[in-house]
This record gives structure tokens, C-alpha cells and sequence, in this order.
């Protein structure tokens, strides 16, 4: 009870202090001798803008006092966003939970910060399992010692990042969890460690040490040497269509607007190495830009409806019905986390089936009444194409339970052909709050129903049936990590059909006729006993169905994980040790 008064206590100073932000960094460019800056957009009390003119001990209470709120905050309602100006810091950034860390230039090394830029380990024994939603976006580092301490697992978004120096993926060779780098330079060396799984897709480094299970690498010019399953790399050239995450920046003038990446095919390295990234510029003054203390689903769609794109401050909203994405070329954008939730057991948001729409950074928590799905890209029976301007998700996370009771029957479902998600980890939560079999209900993580639908990064956990359904053609996956549910109190309550122990983690559909996947890790952690999966992949056995490098692995002493896809690879067991893997199939 103590430590959350002073954790309430802690948040209360914390919003004091960002009410004044804006009067102490003009207060500050002033004191300086410079001109007076334009005015700040109105991003909410819980988005912090940070000017090279300020002083630094005025910078680093701020920082300290949004991490004494976040650093043990794992399933906390606060959420910030850090903003720095283009310039040279001398600072210390620790990254706490529901944190984002945003550089504002046109290419990371228009920030600089020297100094600690770091996520740490947020269990006991370095242990960074549980290290999850928080961000460092569009900046470079010169790590103090030389070494950018970076121990995360999932929801956590590197992107557009320039390391002047080496990057270690764990804290003292604790254990990690998987986790994310897109877009990004490190000049050094990137050390994994303890890291159980990874996804680098378009980025660059002086050289890479250390692997687990499974370590993905996609368009990435120098992979490290060796090939899987010894070292467990999957490499693949090139990355076939993507458009990086779109990011906000302010130019020499002090503009404001969002750059919005160029689609890109048969892509390897960085986007910005000749400079800017090239695509299109948004004035951020045709965004909506809403808050949690006033907007609700209604005033929002009202200014989606008017052409407005959507800029979603820090914050939780409550939602009584969808916020509905109805406009060709739309941009909905997150800040700090932003989190939407259900509450009357309705979507949290659709789309329409609808060129170039982007959803970016963006946290979809079910409510306690039941929704049907938490996001939906396309309606039903959608049949466009997209194929010049595709539907793009980047970092867009779905949580069922941990900070209270959730309930959804499928939580990310995709109609519209030709999406592509970068990045996505959609959980049903095994620890925290309102966690139970019958508490935290959820049938599917992820149903594709969309044909050419191409995902990036695609971490699913925990839910009650099939973790990921794909219904539609020509879909690719490429990394692919999955725990199935801890929780099945027994066999009859976790069958899938008669004969079949179990859901299938990854289930592709006997009327699929082309599919396939790189890189795929499923692992168990029975808690009750005599509970056994029959297959952790089941597709059906047609040509144009591929999948590469797969493996299971049981982490607790109860049940199995009886083959890896289909009839192929063997039990998983703990003593002794067996962690089945197949190189191809079929």
C-alpha cells in the first residue's frame, strides 16, 4: 500500500510538473538569447517537448520524474511521450513502461542525446521477460561506456535509430524475450546475449554476436555469419514490400508535420543513408489531434468524417462504439502509447476497405464486456486489390487482461487483401489482473481473411484456440513467436477435434492453396498436468504451401508440444532436454 501511494504520488508531481513544460522551454530559448519559438502544438499534458536551449538539470528532473512513475508501472494508466527538437542533448533516458522516446528531425541524426538512452530489466535477476510497451523512435545515441543497454521483449518498437556505438539486446545476460529493430544503424556491434528470439528487418551494424532460438533477419545487408539451425539465423535478402512507420518531424522553421514513408519493394538497408526518407509530408494542422480527458469515439469519428487525420495523445480512451477509419489515404497516428478500450463490447476501431491507410503505435486493450474483434481492416467480403497503396499496421499492440478483466473473440482480423503489418504483438494476458481461463477470455489472436496479406514480426500469446487463423491466399510471414495458453485446466477443455489435443498455434486453412512463413518459435508452459498440443503448425498439404526453419520448445515440466507442423518433428520434452526443430516442410 505504501509503494502506490508513492507511485500515486509520483504521477500527480509528474503531471504538475508537464503542465508548465511549454512556458519553461520558451522561458528557456529566451533566457538563451534567442528569438521567441513558434508555438507548440497542444499535445496534451503528458507529451513532453524538449529544446537543446533548455537546461540540461531542468531536462533530466523531468525524465526522472516520468521514470520514478513508469518504471515499475507494468500494467499502470499513465502514459508519456518524450519529444526532442532537433539538436545536441547531454542526457541520461531511462525508458520506462508505456514510455515513447521520439527524435523530431527529418533523419535521426538531426538528435543527438550523448548520454544513457536505456531499457532495463523490469523482473528481478535481470530478467527482462516482462520488459514490454515502450519505444525509442527517429534519434541517434552516443552511448555513455559505448554501449546502449537495450533489454526488452515485446511491444517494444526501435525504429529509425542511429547507435554511435555498440548495442547489447539484455541486461548482464539475463533473459530476454524477443523483440523488434526496424530501419536502424548501429555502428558497433549488436549483441543479442540471452535474447530468446529477434526480428531486424532493413537495418545495418558493424557486426552481430549472439543467438537462441530464433533470430530473424530481414533485408538486412550484413547478417551475421552461419546458418540455422546452427546458429538458429534465417536470413532473408530482401525485404518484398514494405513502407516504413510514419513519424512525426519539425523543420529549420519550426513546422510541424507527419512524414509518411514511400512504399518500398525488394528493399535492404536503411531508408535514410542519402538523407531524408523519402515519401510525402502531412501538415500535422491536418490532423485531429485528440485527448483522452475529452474526445470520445463520436467527436473523433466526427473529425475522421470531415478529412481529418487522427493524432491520439498520450492516454487511456474509453470507447462506447468504434472510431471508424472510413477515408482513402487516412493516417491514425499514437503518441505514448495510446490505448484504446472497448467498453461496451463493441470494435474499438474498423476501416474501410480503402487504399493507404495507415494505423501506427497503437494499444488495443478489450474491455470487460466481450467484443466481437478489437481492430478490423476491411469489412467482410472486402475484394479490392491494393496492391499500388496498400493498408500498412505498424506497432499496434492488443492486450486481453493483465490490467483488468478483458474479454474479445478474436482481437486483429484482416479482410482487406494486400495489408501489411509491421510489427504486432497481440497477447492475452498470463499474469497481472483479471487473469483466468474464464476471466480473460479470447478465441484467436490474429484471423486472416484478406489474400496477399504480408506481416513482419508477428508475436502472438496465450489465446484460447488457434493463436493465428489465415483463411486468405498468397499470405507470408516472416518471424513468427508464440507461447500457446498457459491455462488449460485440463484436456476436454482444450480440444480442437476429435482426435486433435489442443489448437494449433499457427493455422493455415484447408482451402488455402499458397502460403508461407520464415521463422517460426512456439513454446509451451503447461501449468496443469496432463495437457499436451498434438501440433504447434497445421496446414494443409498442397504445393504452394512452404514453411522454413520451425522449432518448439517446452519451458515448463508439465505436457508437450507432440510434433512441429503437422505429423512432422518429433515431442518436446524436459528431461531430457528436446527441442524439436524441422528445417523445411514439407
Amino acid at each position: 500500500m505504501q509503494s502506490k501511494r508513492k507511485q500515486v504520488r509520483a504521477f500527480y508531481s509528474a503531471a504538475r510538473l508537464l503542465a508548465g513544460l511549454a512556458v519553461v522551454t520558451a522561458a528557456a530559448v529566451m533566457a538563451a538569447g534567442g528569438q521567441k519559438p513558434p508555438a507548440l502544438p497542444d499535445l496534451g499534458p503528458n507529451v513532453l517537448v524538449f529544446d537543446p536551449a533548455m537546461p540540461q538539470a531542468a531536462m533530466q528532473a523531468q525524465i526522472d520524474k516520468i521514470y520514478a512513475v513508469e518504471q515499475h508501472s507494468e500494467f499502470g494508466p499513465a502514459r508519456y511521450a518524450l519529444l526532442f527538437l532537433p539538436g545536441e542533448y547531454h542526457v541520461d533516458v531511462p525508458v520506462g513502461f508505456y514510455t515513447q522516446v521520439l527524435g523530431l528531425g527529418a533523419t535521426p541524426d538531426a538528435v543527438h542525446i550523448t548520454g544513457k538512452v536505456h531499457a532495463d530489466a523490469s523482473a528481478r535477476n535481470n530478467n527482462a521477460t516482462t520488459t514490454f510497451w515502450r519505444a525509442a523512435e527517429g534519434f541517434s545515441v552516443t552511448p555513455a561506456g559505448g554501449t546502449m543497454q537495450w533489454a526488452v521483449s515485446q511491444a517494444v518498437p526501435f525504429r529509425r535509430m542511429h547507435v554511435r556505438g555498440n548495442m547489447v539486446l539484455h541486461q548482464q545476460h539475463g533473459w530476454a524475450s524477443g523483440g523488434w529493430m526496424a530501419d536502424t544503424l548501429v555502428d558497433g556491434n549488436v549483441d543479442s546475449g540471452t535474447q530468446q528470439q529477434w526480428i531486424s528487418r532493413n537495418s545495418e551494424w558493424g557486426s552481430w554476436t549472439g543467438s537462441n532460438w530464433n533470430m530473424v533477419f530481414v533485408g538486412v545487408p550484413h547478417p551475421p555469419a552461419g546458418d540455422w539451425p546452427k546458429p538458429p539465423y534465417t536470413k532473408v535478402d530482401q525485404t518484398p514490400t514494405v513502407r516504413e512507420k510514419p513519424f512525426l518531424q519539425v523543420d529549420a522553421k519550426g513546422r510541424w508535420s507527419v512524414r509518411v514513408p514511400a512504399l518500398a519493394a525488394n528493399s535492404a538497408g536503411i531508408t535514410w543513408r542519402g538523407g531524408s526518407t523519402p515519401g510525402r509530408s502531412i501538415a500535422l494542422s491536418r490532423f485531429y489531434i485528440a485527448r483522452p480527458d475529452r474526445d470520445t469515439a463520436a467527436s473523433i469519428n466526427a473529425q475522421l468524417a470531415r478529412g481529418r487525420n487522427l493524432l491520439l495523445t498520450p492516454g487511456i480512451y474509453d470507447l462506447t462504439e468504434p472510431i471508424r477509419v472510413t477515408r482513402a489515404n487516412t493516417v491514425v497516428m499514437g503518441l505514448g502509447f495510446a490505448t484504446l478500450r472497448p467498453v461496451s463490447g463493441a470494435a474499438a476501431m474498423t476501416t474501410a476497405d480503402a487504399d493507404g491507410i495507415e494505423i501506427a503505435a497503437l494499444l488495443f486493450d478489450a474491455g470487460v464486456e466481450r467484443s466481437p474483434v478489437l481492430l478490423e481492416v476491411g469489412p467482410e467480403g472486402s475484394k479490392a486489390s491494393h496492391a499500388k497503396n496498400p493498408i500498412v499496421l505498424h506497432d499496434v499492440f492488443f492486450r486481453v487482461g493483465g490490467a483488468g478483466v478483458g474479454r474479445a473473440q478474436v482481437n486483429l482480423r484482416i479482410n482487406s487483401s494486400g495489408t501489411i503489418v509491421d510489427h504486432t504483438w497481440i497477447w492475452r494476458a498470463d499474469h497481472g489482473s483479471g487473469v483466468g481461463w474464464t476471466s480473460n477470455t479470447s478465441d484467436n489472436g490474429l484471423v486472416v481473411n484478406g489474400d496477399r496479406v504480408t506481416i513482419y514480426g508477428l508475436f502472438v500469446e496465450h489465446h484460447q484456440q488457434f493463436q493465428v487463423l489465415w483463411n486468405g491466399n498468397a499470405g507470408r510471414t516472416y518471424f513468427y513467436q508464440s507461447e500457446i495458453p498457459y491455462d488449460p485446466p485440463d484436456q476436454p477443455s482444450y480440444t480442437s477435434a476429435p482426435g486433435t489435443n489442443g489448437w494449433a498455434s499457427y493455422k493455415v486453412a484447408d482451402t488455402v492453396t499458397s502460403h508461407e512463413a520464415w521463422g517460426l518459435g512456439i513454446y509451451s508452459v503447461f501449468r496443469h498436468p496432463n495437457v499436451v498440443l498434438s501440433r504447434a503448425i497445421e496446414v494443409p498439404r498442397k504445393p504452394g504451401i512452404r514453411f522454413h526453419h520451425m522449432m518448439t520448445i517446452a519451458l515448463d515440466d508439465k505436457g508437450e508440444i507432440s510434433n512441429v507442423i503437422d505429423d512432422k518433428g518429433g515431442p518436446t520434452s524436459i528431461t531430457p532436454r528436446t527441442t524439436p526443430r524441422v528445417a523445411e516442410f514439407p
